[in-house]
């Protein structure tokens, strides 16, 4: 059977994931494309449907192992009509799947050596590069505050190329009081930051937690009150800041390489 109406309930529920708040009360998401149906897979998500364009071209995109394993899961076909209206991209490559949260809720790890947090991060490009940069690292753990960009929006997850799948991702309902904590826990707090001469060249990242601010506004105040270390990243040129995603990469993969001669 192929679903040919917009007015099919399952198309009508897939439309409305496209809502935060409806995402959070059915605890569920989209996921669009080949290869993030393949990292779902790969990383055993729970995939509560597959959904296919009946009339799209899929022959050549799609190994046939992969093809075994998109077997093994419900599939729904639909028009290629429907699947451009429930599809958030310009050019559809044909699949999605409907993915289940996990029931649990991620508590913070207090014994991991680099941790990633983000203060109110609001471009869901800027959320979706950052995971996938920190995956690219191995940091297991990202603490965003509660008014950041949702990380299960379409955009954020498509972003992310699948590392949505491997990190904990915490949301934090009071990040000042979330970093008092890590704080606690002699987590050295590290936050970027202008009002500041000391490099991000010039310090030890053991056991720390990088926050990363606001595209627009930076490390809020009462944040970069609480940090060990606020550093910045030299810039000898004439431009005088980066993009969020941009200045997230060079300071983790620094504090990588710190790490790695120490």
């Amino acid at each position: 059977m192929v679903i040919t109406s917009k007015d099919n309930e399952l198309i009508k529920h897939i439309r409305k994931l496209s809502d935060k708040k409806y995402r959070e009360e059915k605890k569920e998401f989209i996921i669009e494309g080949i290869k993030l149906l393949e990292e779902a897979i790969n990383e055993n998500a729970k995939i509560d449907k597959v959904i296919i364009c009946d009339d799209c071209n899929l022959e050549g995109t799609i190994y046939n192992e992969l093809k075994y394993e998109i077997a093994r899961l419900d599939c729904i076909y639909v028009s290629e009509k429907i699947f451009k209206l429930i599809s958030d991209v310009k050019t559809p490559q044909g699949i999605m799947a409907i993915i289940k949260k996990e029931d649990k809720k991620e508590e913070i790890k207090y014994d991991e050596d680099l941790s990633l947090i983000l203060d109110n991060i609001q471009d869901p490009g800027n959320m979706g590069t950052i995971l996938r940069t920190a995956d690219s690292l191995n940091i297991k753990q990202v603490i965003i505050s509660k008014g950041s960009s949702d990380v299960f929006s379409p955009k954020v997850v498509r972003s992310t190329m699948g590392a949505i799948f491997r990190i904990s991702i915490i949301e934090s309902e009071d990040l000042v009081k979330t970093i008092k904590d890590l704080k606690k826990h002699k987590i050295n707090i590290v936050v970027t930051s202008l009002d500041t001469n000391k490099s991000m060249y010039n310090i030890d990242y053991n056991k720390s937690a990088i926050v990363i601010g606001n595209e627009a506004n930076g490390v809020s105040k009462e944040i970069q009150d609480l940090a060990d270390n606020k550093v910045k990243i030299p810039m000898i040129g004439k431009t005088e800041s980066l993009n969020a995603s941009v200045a997230t990469a060079i300071i983790l993969y620094e504090a990588m390489r710190n790490k790695l001669k120490n």
